[in-house]
């Protein structure tokens, strides 16, 4: 064999004892939680918005951030719910560059992975401390959510990962929201399956146990665009992508129709700047037709306390090491925006 190996991995007991939650965070994050399934589930007709920085790198900048958005919150509680992004692994397609705080805690260029679980599970627990407000964050490693069970109250499944069936599987054991994006290729029914399969009860095998599954209900779909074999993107946020979407999602009869729409990746070709009008599009859409509205549960936006981005040396406090994303001011604006129009 060709593998080294460096350390064992702490278990989750162990973390979970050096980093307890307390009653009154949990209390916090299962009302949350209840608050966001009756979103998805049509109970509750606020409108969705996960909102924060592409990728958490940088503790002090994403609570600070998460507190902010806490104050938001309140401005626009009886229109929005706001689901702060703290996402602390990346998907990496060459295998270079910035895979998230869960190898590099410390931000140096000597990763330590056990160290790295104790630091993604610390700074959401901060921000749940010092905002009330519990997080999302991609299951990128399905391995790894243990660590994060009792502090997550939405779950996302990246473009890359949603063919995986491991990640199907784990999905449909969970009790939160989670959201399947379609893969880089576009294709909504891979999306589709994906939902199907995680709403279905399953029995597999997860972290050394055969598990038993119930299915997971609240699992919907993500769009964030596509790029097609020549590498030019294909949005998929159109009115007309969206009755598409309503149309196969009723043929196929899945428990909650819920769509998130993904306001940056393919739909904005990475022109960051392009999420206040897509998201404006989307709004129309959801004021012109009746189904749209009714699928179309919230938006997905990056941003972060400095727009634009950065180089991987992390220089400027509160500016994205990863894909670009709005300033704090741009994002304050485009959140009252949205809640004016509902």
């Amino acid at each position: 064999m060709s593998f080294e190996k460096i350390r064992k991995l702490p278990s989750v007991e162990s973390i979970i004892e050096e980093l307890p939650l307390l009653d009154e965070l949990k209390r916090a994050k299962a009302a949350r939680d209840r608050e966001l399934a009756a979103i998805v589930t049509g109970e509750d007709d606020r409108f969705l918005l996960v909102i924060g920085p592409c990728s958490a790198h940088q503790e002090d900048a994403v609570c600070e951030y998460v507190t902010r958005l806490a104050l938001l919150q309140e401005n626009v509680k009886e229109k929005l719910m706001l689901i702060p992004r703290i996402y602390t692994n990346k998907p990496r397609t060459t295998g270079s560059g910035y895979k998230g705080m869960g190898h590099q805690p410390d931000y140096t260029d000597k990763p330590n992975i056990s160290e790295g679980l104790k630091a993604i599970r610390r700074m959401h627990i901060r921000s749940l401390q010092e905002s009330g407000l519990s997080a999302a964050d991609e299951m990128l490693y399905p391995g790894n959510y243990p660590y994060l069970e009792d502090l997550l109250s939405y779950g996302a499944i990246g473009a890359r990962s949603v063919e995986n069936q491991q990640h199907r599987l784990t999905i449909s054991g969970l009790d939160i929201p989670c959201g399947m994006k379609n893969p880089t290729g576009g294709d909504v029914g891979v999306m589709l399956n994906s939902v199907m399969a995680a709403q279905l009860p399953h029995l597999f095998t997860y972290n050394g146990w055969e598990v038993k599954t119930t299915g997971n209900p609240l699992c919907h779909a993500i769009l964030r665009g596509a790029v097609d074999r020549y590498a030019r993107n294909l949005p998929n946020y159109h009115y007309e992508d969206l009755v598409a979407l309503s149309k196969a999602y009723t043929e196929r009869q899945l428990a909650n129709p819920a769509v998130i729409v993904d306001t940056n990746h393919a739909n904005s070709a990475k022109k960051y700047m392009d999420q206040p009008r897509i998201a404006r599009e989307i709004m129309s859409s959801r004021k012109y037709a009746r189904e749209i509205k009714q699928l179309v549960k919230g938006l997905m936006i990056e941003s972060f306390l400095v727009g634009g981005r950065q180089d991987e040396t992390g220089i400027t406090y509160g500016q994205s090491i990863t894909d670009p994303c709005l300033s704090w001011e741009d994002s304050y604006r485009l959140v009252m925006d949205i809640a004016e129009e509902l």
